[in-house]
């Protein structure tokens, strides 16, 4: 298992640090958190890039466009 090139012992001595800091009736909450927070990224990420997108098409449209008719800008 390499995750981000961390090894498989890395990660639990990662996990035996994350309990002993924050116990481990918290460690369940805080993935849970964890989690809704990179979702909330990855969202967000994927919005951006949409939109990114969508305007990129919409300028090379509006180029080509301009370029049939004969007028420049």
């Amino acid at each position: 298992m390499d995750f981000m090139s961390i090894g498989t012992s890395e990660i639990l001595m990662i996990l035996l640090v994350a309990i002993l800091v924050v116990g481990p009736n918290r460690i369940v909450g805080l993935g849970r958190s964890l989690g809704k927070i990179m979702r909330a990224i990855k969202k967000t990420s994927f919005d951006l890039t949409s939109a990114v997108t969508k305007e990129l098409e919409l300028e090379d449209k509006n180029k080509q466009d301009s370029t049939k008719t004969g007028k420049q800008g």
